[in-house]
């Protein structure tokens, strides 16, 4: 089934890109878990800060995505990190499953 959170383009490329280098939360199905820097996100989707953040809030709404911040000395060095929650990872996945069966018909 279509999933209407994933469904936009921009929340597909976000999840799709956290999938495919393994940005997984605690729980996450797939080997080397981890965590993906918000500017390399950025970079990937080719988004702007405000447009990926508005993105990430929707999905972070859904509990689709994960994100912390590490606080460096001064503000400009801190570190936002994003990752696809389990709940995230089986939501895209159902999504892409259903894309598959849509495009074969």
């Amino acid at each position: 089934m279509l999933d209407p959170v994933i469904h936009p383009v921009n929340r597909l490329r976000i999840c799709a890109v956290l999938r495919s280098v393994h940005a997984l939360s605690d729980g996450g199905r797939l080997p080397n878990g981890g965590e993906m820097r918000f500017s390399a996100l950025r970079d990937a989707v080719g988004l702007s800060d405000s447009a990926l953040s508005k993105q990430l809030s929707a999905l972070e709404e859904a509990g689709y995505v994960a994100r912390h911040r590490d606080y460096g000395s001064m503000r400009g060095k801190d570190v936002v990190w994003v990752s696809l929650t389990p709940v995230g990872l089986a939501a895209f996945e159902g999504h892409v499953d259903a894309l598959r069966e849509i495009a074969e018909q």
